[in-house]
């Protein structure tokens, strides 16, 4: 029988980290710039949070002489500080050296994997451990933590409310970039400076500026998901290349939900459902019919893809100067 209350909490889990990666990516995407330095920089933010944690773990007599707030506060600011200048560096290529922006994403990625490899290789060595991965159980448990009263309202709390923090931030970031790409002043400026930097530009609206904040904003957004996938999900163990493909399919999320994030909440949960489904749905030593239950979430985007591309509606569309790099001498 399918175990209902145990899958949602569990494709709740797999979708915190597409969230931010997804929520990020729009916020970058609205700009005009294409990152697909996205998993790159959820690798950076993940290994700049288990670094910070490291450090102030190494100061601990015991785990009951954490300070809870610092336990909390020092891997959440690595981790933005790591992602952050990830998203520095790409503006700085394709904003000010106007470098092609598929390539810079792709090369992005590429340096934040390796860098993510070289610093959690480096903190194994040093701890000695006989195991190629490190373990941060303190700073998990605080991360982890969920509500204290959720363990006395049976499966309602088992399945909305055993979450750790980071999980309800991601709804709520999700929430507002909504709220603000859509209500506010800021958030058309921005739509307009992905749509037409030429015409934005014309009306006094500074491009470089808005294409350094969203993608440093998003940069960051992205990177609080791989300091989720490594704090929470994987129960504060850090080891190389175990992210998968989480950067590529938050991506993906941000074609599915037609560059909406409120729409990216729900979306996301689905797409965790359907990274997970194929551990639920019985297929005996048929190793084939599980490789069919892993292609879900792809296969789902591409129907989406050409039902969106054959319905050809303006609003559906990414934004029209998306992933080109713009010239005001040729305005």
């Amino acid at each position: 029988m399918f175990d209902l209350v145990s899958f949602i909490p569990r494709a709740v889990v797999q979708s915190i980290p597409l969230l931010y990666g997804a929520t990020g990516e729009t916020l970058t995407e609205k700009s005009g710039n294409l990152n697909l330095g996205i998993p790159g920089i959820m690798y950076v933010g993940g290994i700049s949070g288990v670094i910070g944690a490291f450090l102030y773990e190494q100061t601990l007599a015991s785990a009951a002489d954490a300070n809870a707030l610092l336990v909390i506060l020092i891997p959440l600011l690595s981790s933005m500080l790591g992602s952050l200048l990830m998203g520095l560096l790409y503006c700085f290529l394709t904003v000010n050296l106007r470098a092609n922006q598929n390539v810079t994403g792709l090369a992005i990625t590429t340096f934040g994997i390796g860098f993510g490899n070289f610093f959690g290789g480096s903190l194994i060595k040093i701890t000695g451990s006989e195991v190629p991965s490190i373990a941060l159980s303190t700073t998990s448990s605080y991360f982890s933590k969920s509500l204290p009263f959720a363990s006395k309202l049976g499966w309602f709390g088992q399945i909305f409310l055993s979450c750790g923090f980071l999980a309800y931030l991601a709804i709520v970031i999700a929430l507002v970039s909504a709220y603000v790409l859509k209500r506010t002043r800021v958030g058309l400026q921005l739509r307009a400076v992905g749509e037409s930097p030429a015409t934005a530009d014309a009306a006094g609206i500074n491009i470089k500026k808005y294409k350094y904040v969203a993608t440093c904003v998003g940069s960051v957004i992205a990177g609080l998901g791989g300091l989720y996938y490594v704090m929470d999900y994987a129960c504060g163990v850090w080891s190389n290349d175990a992210f998968g493909d989480r950067g590529w399919l938050a991506i993906a999320l941000v074609i599915f939900t037609i560059w909406r994030p409120n729409v990216g909440v729900l979306a996301s949960f689905l797409f965790g459902g359907l990274y997970i489904l194929h551990s639920f749905i019985p297929s005996g030593t048929n190793l084939s019919v599980t490789e069919l239950y892993k292609m879900l979430p792809y296969v789902v985007t591409i129907v989406v893809l050409v039902i969106t591309s054959m319905r050809n509606k303006r609003e559906n569309q990414p934004p029209e100067s998306l992933g080109q790099p713009y010239f005001r001498e040729e305005r």
